[in-house]
């Protein structure tokens, strides 16, 4: 889960409404620069981070008994591969993408120990497979990637509420096209995204969170049963194409 300081507690983002918020962004995309299996491209980026939460473990806490942003949660080998195996149930292009997305997180942890580099190498290998079994070349995937990517990051800034005040702007990552891009909120809170890499001129976006009005936790059942029977609020964001 994502966890924003909010003035009366804490914002809670799942991470599945988060992946949901990053394929909304790519339903947006310009039409030229689509991977040619759109649709399970859309699947991949909504259901990237869907193994990612596991409520029935007991890590959705700190020390203190606040709840635990995802980033600060130990890595867990288990969850990252139930990650790449249940997302071969819907098909090797959605296996593939994901599989990257793991080879992106988690290459830098190399060398770490031996079960790291056995789960890269397999990941790795596996993306080899699918490449020739489904007649992709490496610049196809490594495009549908980039796309995804993008969206996740974009997704996240968005989440985090880390747009920048005063109009200033910030680096979302390089896009499918190797093009540098940029998002700034302006005066009137519409978010303006340069170079416009949309199909339309203006879209909204939106994504659910759960604020709560407590600090702090007995345990992760406390958390969840707080979590379902909080308040939901929509945070809701204005796209439009700069001049």
């Amino acid at each position: 889960m994502i966890v924003n300081t909010h003035q009366t507690g804490w914002e809670i983002i799942h991470q599945r409404a988060h992946g949901l918020l990053a394929m909304k962004i790519a339903s947006h995309w310009r039409k030229d620069q689509r991977p040619k299996r759109w649709i399970e491209t859309l699947v991949a980026i909504a259901e990237h981070d869907d193994a990612q939460e596991d409520w029935q473990e007991t890590n959705h806490l700190n020390p203190s008994g606040a709840p635990l942003d995802f980033s600060l949660k130990p890595f867990n080998m288990i969850q990252l591969r139930r990650i790449t195996e249940l997302s071969q149930h819907k098909g090797r292009w959605i296996a593939m993408l994901i599989s990257m997305h793991m080879s992106f997180l988690y290459e830098e942890k190399r060398g770490q120990n031996k079960v790291i580099d056995e789960f890269l190498e397999l990941q790795l290998a596996n993306q080899k497979k699918w490449r020739k079994e489904l007649t992709v070349s490496i610049k196809e995937a490594k495009h549908a990637y980039a796309l995804m990517q993008w969206c996740d990051r974009f997704s996240l800034i968005l989440c985090r509420n880390e747009l920048p005040e005063a109009e200033r702007t910030l680096e979302i990552s390089k896009g499918p096209d190797g093009k540098r891009y940029e998002v700034r909120q302006l005066s009137d809170q519409s978010v303006v995204v340069h170079p416009w890499p949309f199909e339309e001129d203006t879209f909204e976006l939106s994504i659910e969170t759960a604020v709560l009005s407590q600090l702090s936790f007995k345990n992760d059942r406390h958390l969840i049963d707080f979590i379902l029977n909080a308040p939901i609020t929509v945070k809701q964001w204005m796209l439009r194409k700069g001049v």
